[in-house]
Parts: C-alpha cells; structure tokens; sequence
C-alpha cells in the first residue's frame, strides 16, 4: 500500500556573503573612479581598487554599459534613500528640504553625467524606476516646504536639481577633492534664495523633469 511521502523542501538559490560584498566593492570602487577620473577609465583599475580579480568583475557585470547603469541605479537609490529620511521627519518641512539636498550633492551625481552622455541606454527599465522613484520624492519634499509656506511656489523639483547638479561639479580646472569644500556652502546660498516669501520675480517658468528629460 503506497504512503504518503513528506515532500523535500527545494533550497533557495541565494549569494553568497562574500559575492554580494565583492559586487559592493566594485560599485563603490566604480563610482569613485568614474567621479575622479571620467567614463573611460579602465574595467582592471575600478578591479584593482575593488579588491578583485578582473574576472570577478566581468562575472558580475558582463560589459561596461551594465557597470555604468548599477553605478548610476546605486546613486539615484541612494538619493531616493535620503529624500525618504526628509520625508519622514516631523519637524520644519524647509530644514528637511536643506538637510536632502546637502545629502543628494553629496551624491555627486554631476559628476556622472559625463557617464550617463556615453553610449548609455537612458531607458532601461532599471534605470526608468530608480528615476521616477527620485522625482516622486523630490516632489513630496518640495511640496511639503510648499504647504508649509517656507519654499516659494515659483520653483519646479527640476530647478532644484539643476543647481544641485550645477553647484556639486568642481568648478573648471579644480580637482573633485579640492572643489569639495566649495560644494556645501554655495548649497546653502541657493537654499537661502528658495525660501518663502520670495525678494523677486523668476524670469521664465519653473523647470520641469519633462523638460530636462527632453533637453
């Protein structure tokens, strides 16, 4: 007579530690070197400053396009990450708008955009949700600074993150460390010329994410 047999529980395929620390590393190390050094820096320095083999790399991100995408994913997450920290703070709606942008020039997104202007596909489905999840959150910040009546109305989520782009670029002709201690302070002047009631007209219209994505 047949029994009934316990069915065997299938073992979940998962990283290893070590595999999810070395993919890491090589983000990190890539996003460094693409800052200090540009888009065409070698895939066995961002290996050797990872702390990996050459073949580790390419296990892990089979051409440049796939690093160049992780890279910028892993720094629009992150913004998304800090704009989400604002938003959950309780307190003065224009601190937590000041406190995510020092956080997003921190990023130094700008500095990839030499990166992101290379043979790139801007539309990978990937990269399509990291961004639309930072826009979403730019958003909310800016409006709650908005409701509260400490931003004024006439300034667009692409606006602010122009001059956060514009202003966390080392001026021409200085290094990325060195401009550094320029990048927080010019921040802090542009933050002052967002708050509400606003001392003069914009010309123009508010910018968009539209229309930055169509520039």
């Amino acid at each position: 007579m047949p029994t009934a047999t316990t069915p065997v529980a299938r073992k979940v395929s998962r990283p290893r530690a070590d595999a999810v620390r070395n993919r890491e590393r090589i983000v990190t190390a890539a996003r460094e070197m693409f800052v200090e050094h540009g888009p065409d820096v070698p895939l066995d320095e961002i290996a050797r400053r990872a702390g990996v083999g050459n073949a580790t790399v390419y296990r892990n991100f089979p051409d440049r396009e796939a690093l160049v995408r992780e890279v910028v994913c892993s720094v629009m997450d992150r913004t998304a990450e800090a704009a989400e920290v604002a938003l959950a703070e309780t307190g003065d709606a224009f601190a937590a708008l000041e406190r995510f942008v020092h956080a997003a020039a921190d990023e130094r997104i700008s500095a990839l955009c030499p990166v992101i202007a290379s043979s790139f596909d801007k539309h990978h489905p990937d990269l399509e949700a990291s961004r639309e999840r930072v826009e979403q959150l730019v958003e909310e910040v800016m409006g709650r600074a908005v409701a509260a009546g400490q931003l004024r109305p006439d300034v667009g989520v692409g606006d602010l993150m122009i001059v956060v782009a514009q202003l966390s670029r080392p001026p021409a002709g200085t290094d990325c460390l060195r401009g550094d201690r320029f990048v927080h302070r010019h921040l802090q002047l542009f933050l002052d010329g967002l708050r509400a009631p606003a001392r003069s007209a914009l010309p123009g219209t508010a910018v968009t994410i539209e229309e930055l994505r169509d520039s």
